[in-house]
């Protein structure tokens, strides 16, 4: 499959459209055929959904799933999605222009049309059926990574170390949701040997849905924080969520947690399966020690019963650190030698977090895709950890999502700053100004305060000021546009 169609519902869908397209060792998986559904037909779906033919035949092949009647194209299932603003029953028409096949829970008597109509009571559902059928076909080991923070490096750095043995399928983009996993799995074939599946939640209960289609043999946590605060209501709830990632694993599944997060160690015995942890303290099944921070590179030694393996990972930050540890541990439960897997860091280059040095410019940290009190300490750690012989600016957005309390998360993050050897903090958006607040209102700061409300401003200001030995770190929720700032300075 080449991408998930977004547009009629794109109010229903907690997803950003991003062309995706599965890779094996960091490569696009190539196929003759095309990225597509395989021996997929509408019996299939009929089988997959209990769903009734009103019109077409059943032999029809389908070699993708469509959600956008704009984006439609031949073979394609087209799934309308009733969102809170728009229905997608409204685009069928359109759709089956190009599309072979469509679902609706909308058309209750004979249709007349060459194009197959399958009768459902609810195309969301009937989707996630599908992506069941689809999973169930493979015996594959399977990953499933999920955290407030941090699962998307953690699944791509844990797809790294065990494409250093095997063919590894996983999850692109933002394709994790309960809209978009169903159609990350319809994407497996045999020609894998592992899958890492990516599990994001946004509200209660939709943990037992992505698990229950993602049928995972090794589960990893990686940190329970205030993202999503509002919708889950306190961070015992959003560990539960979280938690509830094993109820799709068998009975002889593992679970790998971080230990250094403080609301996962607290329940390490309490969970009802085999359960190991990772991270830099003491105690812990996979430790890293000797921690270092050289020339751009995240450097130490793992640590695993007798087993000591010197690591050299890509990127910077302590969060890496264990992203990386914990990949390593995965990928050696599924057979691929330490050895291999901690080669599989030294040219990962992250995701999220760009580093962009622009020749006799500036450097620029892009991290402007999301953010939460713990990621935004983290960011600012790699700022504080990187050498530079200038000066180090900072521009913090509003952080979303995180309900009745958003301004005191937001105070925290200033408070976490105050002791920073950074130069300049830079802040934009009505919750941001407690990070300001929170730093002015200390004298032993080290940075200067500075608030806008246009990111164009911002640009502006920054170009003004920075010199080819400045760095600079922004990050905010992607909502807060930052990225904007970013385009401007690198043009």
């Amino acid at each position: 499959m080449r991408r998930l169609c977004l547009g009629d519902a794109a109010d229903a869908v907690e997803m950003s459209a991003i062309e995706s397209v599965p890779t094996i060792a960091g490569k696009p998986a190539e196929n003759k055929k095309g990225i597509m559904m395989v021996d997929i037909t509408v019996k299939n779906i009929l089988e997959a959904t209990g769903g009734v033919l009103l019109c077409g035949d059943e032999n029809t092949v389908l070699t993708d799933i469509c959600i956008n009647s704009k984006e439609a194209k031949e073979g394609d299932l087209f799934v309308p999605i009733i969102g809170s603003r728009t229905d997608g029953h409204r685009f069928i028409e359109s759709a089956l222009q190009v599309a072979a096949a469509t679902l609706t829970s909308e058309h209750d008597n004979v249709v007349v049309s060459d194009k197959a109509y399958i009768r459902v009571d609810d195309t969301v559902k009937a989707l996630q059926a599908i992506g069941k059928y689809i999973r169930n076909r493979y015996d594959m080991p399977v990953v499933a990574v999920t955290g407030s923070v941090g699962k998307t490096t953690t699944r791509e750095m844990i797809t790294a170390a065990v494409s250093a043995g095997m063919k590894c399928f996983h999850t692109e983009g933002n394709y994790n949701s309960v809209y978009g996993e169903p159609i990350t799995v319809s994407r497996m074939t045999d020609e894998y040997d592992a899958a890492v599946l990516e599990l994001g939640i946004g509200e209660p209960g939709e943990m037992d849905i992505l698990t229950d289609i993602a049928q995972p043999d090794i589960c990893v946590v990686t940190t329970i924080g205030v993202a999503h605060i509002e919708y889950m209501g306190s961070l015992e709830n959003t560990r539960k969520e979280k938690l509830s990632i094993i109820k799709g694993m068998g009975k002889n599944g593992t679970l790998y947690i971080n230990g250094d997060d403080p609301m996962l160690y607290a329940v390490k015995d309490e969970i009802p399966c085999k359960v190991y942890t990772y991270g830099c303290g003491e105690g812990m099944d996979f430790r890293a020690t000797n921690i270092r921070m050289e020339d751009g590179y995240s450097i130490y030694d793992m640590v695993h019963g007798d087993d000591v393996v010197t690591v050299k990972v890509g990127v910077m930050g302590l969060h890496n650190v264990r992203n990386s540890l914990v990949a390593m541990a995965v990928s050696h439960q599924l057979g691929v030698p330490y050895e291999k897997s901690s080669k599989a860091f030294e040219n990962f280059r992250g995701l999220r977090q760009k580093v962009i040095k622009l020749p006799g410019k500036y450097t620029i940290i892009d991290d402007t895709y999301n953010a939460s009190p713990d990621s935004m300490k983290a960011s600012t750690d790699v700022l504080c950890d990187m050498k530079c012989e200038g000066r180090k600016y900072i521009v913090l957005g509003d952080m979303l999502e995180l309900g009745d309390r958003s301004d005191e998360y937001h105070r925290e993050v200033g408070e976490y700053l105050r002791d920073k050897k950074i130069d300049e903090v830079i802040v934009i958006g009505e919750h941001a100004q407690k990070i300001k607040e929170a730093l002015d209102e200390c004298d032993t700061k080290y940075a200067k305060t500075v608030s806008f409300t246009d990111t164009e401003e911002i640009a502006i200001y920054l170009m003004a000021l920075m010199k080819p030995e400045d760095i600079v770190l922004l990050k905010a929720s992607n909502g807060m546009n930052l990225s904007e700032v970013v385009n401007i300075l690198t043009n």
